[in-house]
């Protein structure tokens, strides 16, 4: 699995400089067109699913399979060869090349009036420098490419920025106004943290709609392949301050694989928290905080919203909040003061959030995270997706639709608890009195809560499972910041067992004044 989510961080340093091809709308046009929509992707994911799988074989030449990560970056596109480029249609697209890591080639094909057209590869709309240019010569006409990116003035008129990027497995990364890339997404995980292994499905073939001149959105449709699931996927991506993407996937199981038990993940998130606030210990590093996520958000069917700080493990760990019907729930980056992190070429500050709001009734399952421990800021490590407690049988589509919100700030229409939030975590002992408690301070935000008073009356709710039991608790506001601060200390029983920890504030009617504080205190991690 780390293995996986290393080749993702290379994607990611690659991601700004990769070289894509672009081919014009005119090359495109001059390859044979077929009929095209949605249901027949469905039935072509249909057809795949009742026969065994079969792995495509690589068209990538030995010479492209052994350049280094820095001949890989001397291949460049060629910008005027973009597909729309001398079109007035509001994206462009490019497409990447394959070599080095990125091995596995797509096909992908433009769609006009219902009618998809295979772009084809060429040389021509590449520059190859250094020691690229021999491996550039002689390439496959049907070699594919490695993923496609998709440009908008999305900052500002006239500048065509990144808006989003499909490449490796079913990997996609999107970007908001003002944002920069950090935490990825994936249209399947299956066995994500399983003892046999996780399986990665690969977007085997794309098509996308050129859009009209005054288009809002851009529609993407992918085809999935593995060896336990087909799928068909449509994606439409609305660009802005808050960036949409409407997802609606149908997916099939492969009767070899559909009588075991198997653990889907549906919209999952892929994320790196190396070390923050909530942190027991800190690396010796000039940052205080380096991570593209801080915490997962839930708002559970329920009406509850829960906010679980992430953390970077001694050992992996999966915790599980089981449901029925979510409203949604995502990785959220709330830390967006520069001076937490000091680190101007990363701008973690500026790493978008991701929220996944589910269309229709979900039914019953968990929200899984996953957390792995890590030695740097170059591994993902966070895991986060919707885990169906019952999958269909093979032959039965499993059909599912949601939409992912990126964005930088919460407010307006982002997704946010209507209470106060947890604005940080913190944790730690005294070297002085009580050395035997671990103490928490929680810190909790927003308007409601700073207009009150320090004279209300305020009470923290800390529930403590097997393992500890509470020693201490309050609840002050601060008055430097308008927040108000939880402090509690637990005394653990010795048994080393991981603790269940939860926090809310509430008023003296009873009434929840804040969102639900969730923690796993590992002492043995510790």
């Amino acid at each position: 699995m780390l293995s996986r989510f290393r080749c993702q961080v290379l994607l990611r340093a690659i991601s700004a400089v990769l070289c894509g091809v672009v081919m014009t709308a005119a090359a495109s046009s001059a390859v044979a067109q077929d009929a095209f929509d949605f249901e027949k992707l469905q039935e072509r994911a249909a057809a795949m699913a009742a026969k065994p799988y079969v792995a495509p074989p690589s068209r990538v030449p030995e010479a492209l399979r052994r350049l280094n990560y820095d001949e890989y970056r001397q291949i460049a596109y060629r910008a005027d060869h973009a597909l729309w480029v001398r079109d007035d249609i509001p994206f462009r697209m490019q497409f990447f090349h394959p070599g080095f890591i990125q091995l596995h080639t797509v096909r992908i094909n433009e769609v006009v009036d219902g009618r998809a057209a295979r772009i084809p590869f060429s040389a021509e709309a590449f520059d190859y420098r250094g020691a690229a240019q021999a491996a550039g010569s002689g390439l496959p006409a049907d070699m594919g490419f490695s993923g496609l990116r998709v440009h908008n003035q999305l900052n500002k008129p006239g500048v065509w920025d990144d808006l989003i990027v499909f490449q490796g497995a079913s990997y996609f990364r999107a970007l908001a106004k003002g944002s920069h890339y950090g935490l990825s997404a994936r249209g399947l995980a299956i066995d994500t943290a399983g003892p046999g292994g996780e399986e990665f499905p690969v977007f085997e073939e794309f098509w996308v709609e050129r859009p009209m001149a005054n288009a809002k959105g851009l529609r993407v449709w992918a085809l999935m392949d593995s060896p336990s699931v087909t799928g068909a996927y449509q994606f439409l991506i609305k660009p802005g301050g808050v960036t949409l993407i409407e997802v609606n996937a149908v997916i099939y199981r492969r009767a070899a694989k559909a009588e075991g038990r198997q653990v889907f993940g549906i919209a999952p998130l892929t994320s790196m928290f190396w070390f923050g606030k909530s942190s027991a210990s800190h690396p010796d590093d000039l940052r205080p905080e380096v991570h593209d996520s801080d915490g997962l958000s839930l708002h559970t069917g329920t009406g509850e919203w829960l906010w679980r700080p992430l953390d970077n493990p001694r050992a992996m760990s999966v915790s599980s909040f089981s449901d029925e019907n979510p409203r949604g729930f995502g990785l959220m980056q709330r830390e967006r003061d520069f001076e937490n992190y000091h680190d101007i070429e990363a701008a973690y500050h500026l790493r978008p959030s991701v929220w996944v709001e589910p269309v229709g009734d979900w039914g019953r399952g968990e929200v899984r995270l996953v957390e792995l421990p890590t030695p740097d800021e170059t591994n993902d490590n966070i895991v986060a997706f919707w885990s169906p407690f019952t999958l269909p049988p093979a032959g039965e589509p499993l059909r599912v639709s949601y939409r992912m919100h990126w964005f930088n700030e919460a407010g307006g229409n982002t997704p946010a608890p209507r209470t106060g939030i947890v604005v940080s975590t913190r944790q730690g002992r005294s070297f002085t009195h009580e050395t035997n408690l671990r103490r928490f301070w929680v810190d909790y935000g927003g308007d409601a809560l700073a207009k009150l008073s320090a004279g209300e009356k305020v009470e923290a709710v800390v529930t403590v499972g097997d393992g500890a039991r509470v020693a201490h608790v309050s609840a002050e506001k601060n008055p430097h910041n308008n927040t108000w601060r939880a402090a509690f200390a637990i005394e653990p029983d010795g048994s080393g067992k991981p603790v269940e920890l939860r926090c809310f504030l509430r008023n003296n009617r009873g009434g929840a004044l804040t969102e639900t504080w969730s923690y796993l205190w590992n002492p043995e991690t510790r």
